[in-house]
């Protein structure tokens, strides 16, 4: 499906963009997202994979992967029948998932990576995406999010008089989304269109065997955790709960003085966003975004500490984990350049404003605005060009506007599908995506819809 939909951006770029001449500007769109996938995205990508691969190594090299997937293995075996229940993927696909929930996209992205690297260990047609990876990329393009925090802050810098009221909607809509999601994964693998050719599965399954063993299978069992080092562990637990309580229930000039603080001590910096207005928020809104906040410092700590305690040599461990971020980044290259020029022609040739005009007079009496059009276009190819269509939408209509809060809920359900299924498959050279292409995209109009009914009901 990717070599159809690829040259069918790029054919209808050219042929737009000659009827309508802007032929330069399909040039320039070329050029210019090669230069993003390579400059902008793929090597600023490389220090925060090795970062998070680094830790990852740490967490299976301690065991902490595995007893997490072990905890959870009713519920993955049932999204991931075809993964070993005690598999490294199931691990790495949680730790993805908890991250996305949270909004964490620079520690979800590199765990993503790795699940689909360990998923690729398990791939009996190396270069054609298995079930479990198509079921997994639902899962990531319509990742259930507890804070839409890139649209509340939007909300916020307009001035709006409610800016947290699309946490609900973005909710309830991103359930819908990742509930579809899944369905449709599992409905579509058992088409015959989509199904692996018998012959290419079985020249490939010798291959796949000697590559199905779990790495952490030819490692050496960590030592126990002794008596001294489950007080370690629980002294750190206690030291960021209290930190979690404090920040969710301190006054407003506690964080006050901290803004101005950051200020004096790093006066070339911009400071961080002031905390009096989160003050006033619910408590839940106050929990949900202070846990996004301390998670990566808490990691960061946590992983390397229960590693050490049970006997593995953390830096040498981390460095050996780190090594693999750049060969990661290397690969997704090509991938990358591949699908974000096909993009940037298309934009360039006025594509979007073209299916703007043929889409509108027939939603209109659906309900559906068609201010919304161009973000809803738009936010599966580019989440930097959806992030100013949102801005510009909101700056028009006003913050508290029923139109912006549909978008608003929108951005924080959906996500940039090609972007996802470029980068994840890219770095294990998936080439065959099968019905991924078509369940990320069916997500991304079930959260479409679910946020505009949702929004409806609701808000007006």
């Amino acid at each position: 499906m990717l070599n159809y939909l690829w040259l069918g951006l790029v054919t209808l770029a050219v042929l737009v963009g000659g009827a309508t001449g802007r032929l330069p500007e399909v040039t320039a769109g070329a050029f210019q997202m090669a230069d993003t996938a390579v400059m902008k995205i793929a090597l600023p990508l490389v220090g925060v994979m090795a970062l998070w691969l680094g830790v990852m190594r740490l967490a299976e090299r301690s065991g902490l992967v595995q007893q997490i997937a072990r905890a959870l293995r009713p519920l993955m075996r049932r999204l991931f029948p075809d993964v070993p229940a005690e598999h490294p993927a199931m691990g790495s696909m949680l730790m993805n998932m908890a991250a996305n929930m949270l909004g964490l996209a620079n520690a979800a992205t590199p765990l993503g990576l790795r699940a689909m690297r360990d998923l690729e260990t398990l791939n009996p047609t190396p270069g054609t995406a298995t079930n479990a990876m198509c079921t997994f990329l639902a899962i990531n393009t319509a990742s259930i999010q507890l804070l839409p925090t890139t649209a509340i802050a939007i909300l916020a810098s307009q001035h709006a008089q409610n800016p947290t009221a699309i946490v609900g909607t973005a909710l309830l809509a991103s359930i819908c989304a990742t509930t579809t999601g899944i369905a449709m994964a599992k409905w579509l693998q058992r088409w015959r269109l989509f199904r692996v050719r018998p012959e290419v599965a079985s020249a490939a399954a010798g291959a796949a065997a000697a590559a199905s063993e779990p790495a952490s299978a030819l490692v050496a069992e960590p030592a126990p955790l002794r008596v001294g080092g489950h007080v370690a562990l629980g002294l750190l637990l206690a030291a960021f709960a209290a930190l979690l309580v404090w920040m969710v229930f301190a006054p407003a000039g506690y964080h006050a003085s901290t803004t101005a603080l950051h200020a004096r001590i790093f006066p070339a910096q911009v400071a961080p966003p002031a905390w009096e207005n989160t003050v006033t928020q619910p408590v839940a809104l106050r929990v949900i975004g202070t846990l996004s906040l301390l998670a990566v410092p808490f990691l960061l700590v946590f992983f390397p500490l229960y590693a050490s305690l049970r006997g593995v040599k953390v830096y040498e461990e981390f460095v050996e984990g780190a090594k693999e971020g750049f060969q990661v980044a290397l690969r997704i290259i090509p991938f990358l350049v591949a699908i974000l020029v096909a993009i940037g022609m298309f934009r360039g040739a006025g594509g979007i404003e073209a299916l703007k005009s043929v889409l509108a007079p027939l939603l209109t009496p659906l309900g559906f605005p068609p201010d919304l059009l161009p973000l809803v276009l738009v936010r599966p190819l580019s989440g930097s060009a959806t992030m100013g269509l949102f801005t510009e939408l909101v700056q028009r209509l006003g913050p508290d506007s029923l139109t912006a809060r549909m978008a608003g809920t929108i951005f924080g359900s959906t996500e940039t599908t090609f972007y996802v299924i470029a980068v994840y498959f890219g770095s294990v050279a998936v080439r065959r995506a099968r019905h991924a292409v078509a369940v990320g995209l069916i997500a991304d109009c079930a959260g479409v819809v679910a946020s505009v009914v949702i929004c409806r009901l609701l808000f007006a």
